[in-house]
């Protein structure tokens, strides 16, 4: 297995596909023989980074995102060689810590991939032990809710999606799987900015297209009506989570695309909808400590108020994953409309299929007007990743 094998430049397009098949085969057996495969990157055209390598983990797993992005390269005209490198680092190594540590990366030097192997092997095994799913199974197009009736709609939708192997994790996932991956994906994180962080810490390294936070919310506007939905325009992140990472002084927004095909749907379909900030709290009770919520909600120009989508969005920026919030009220704490019981179960059996329609619909959308991954423009960074997704 210590042959080189490589990619010239030239030859169609079905020629080349074919040789990446066979380089992602290569991969494939390299890291099956305990060994981290390396990619090499020889772009003639570079004056300031011609050629660019970089280790990789668990190829099979995204192996749609390495066929397309390296597709794209050889299109171009690039060279791309595929060797073994070093010995995979055992998880349960004292060294493992000092490899996946990201707090002293250099951006001033590009990279082939946003991840180092260690890192991709580590998330992989947290994906696949928190979702009972394994990682070839995830889709391109990943939704996220912290209600199982959501996911019992989705299954409506999708009768025959995989679903976790063994009963009892922590936050299950379905797929409507597809020979090329470009099927949807829906993961029950929980509740709170804990789990949104967790979860999508790890999803990232399998480079979804688009992920879409499917949740419910208080409304805090008076012309605001239980059942209406919100889409968010922006984010006050009173989550807190990931102030170190990525201060508040940078701002984060969803993506517009994905913004303007909910809205499309939504307006299809005669669905009272409004745009403005969530504010997103980690504390489950604000309604019980009012007056530095209020204050908050009043600066911000918040029409909603819920405990995961600012972070979905932050970890989206963080890892250059286009996203976007679809909210639907379920109450209105400040009106005198609080959620209770018998109310709140009403509410669900009428929205729950409606929500996820929605959703989907707009990735459909997604799908038929981008089938290469939504443009990622004005989420790339100084320091982007030569495979860096669309917007290359």
């Amino acid at each position: 297995m210590s042959e080189r094998f490589k990619i010239e430049a030239g030859g169609d397009r079905a020629a080349l596909r074919s040789r990446i098949d066979d380089a992602c085969d290569r991969m494939e057996k390299i890291y099956e023989v305990d060994c981290y495969p390396k990619i090499t990157v020889t772009r003639h055209w570079s004056k300031h980074n011609p050629v660019i390598s970089g280790e990789i983990a668990c190829p099979a797993a995204y192996r749609w995102y390495l066929r397309r992005e390296l597709l794209k390269l050889a299109v171009q005209g690039a060279e791309i060689q595929i060797e073994p490198s070093r010995a995979r680092v055992d998880l349960n190594s004292p060294s493992l810590l000092r490899n996946i540590d990201e707090s002293d990366l250099d951006i001033t030097r590009k990279k082939l991939f946003l991840f180092g192997p260690e890192r991709v092997d580590l998330s992989i095994q947290r994906l696949e032990h928190y979702t009972g799913t394994k990682a070839e199974e995830f889709q391109r197009y990943v939704l996220l809710t912290n209600y199982q009736m959501h996911m019992d709609a989705f299954e409506t939708v999708f009768p025959e999606c995989r679903k976790p192997r063994r009963p009892g994790v922590q936050m299950p996932a379905y797929h409507q799987k597809t020979e090329n991956n470009d099927g949807v994906t829906i993961i029950d994180i929980g509740v709170g900015p804990s789990n949104a962080k967790n979860l999508t810490d790890h999803l990232a390294v399998l480079r979804p297209d688009a992920m879409i936070m499917v949740g419910h919310c208080a409304g805090v506007r008076n012309h605001q009506e239980i059942g209406d939905f919100v889409l968010a325009s922006g984010y006050m992140r009173a989550d807190r989570l990931l102030d170190d990472a990525l201060p508040l002084s940078v701002p984060v927004s969803p993506s517009f695309l994905l913004n303007r095909y909910l809205a499309r749907v939504l307006e299809d379909r005669q669905l009272p909808y409004r745009v403005g900030t969530v504010y997103t709290t980690v504390d489950r009770n604000w309604e019980l400590a009012l007056r530095g919520t209020l204050n908050d909600l009043q600066a911000s120009r918040s029409v909603a108020v819920d405990m995961e989508s600012a972070t979905v969005a932050a970890n989206g920026f963080r890892y250059r994953i286009p996203n976007a919030t679809l909210l639907c009220i379920s109450d209105k704490p400040l009106h005198g409309r609080p959620k209770l019981p018998q109310q709140a179960k009403a509410f669900y059996e009428e929205t729950k299929k409606q929500h996820i329609a929605v959703a989907l619909g707009a990735l459909d959308l997604a799908r038929q007007e981008f089938p290469e991954g939504l443009p990622n423009s004005e989420i790339r960074s100084l320091d982007e990743p030569l495979m860096g997704g669309s917007g290359m």
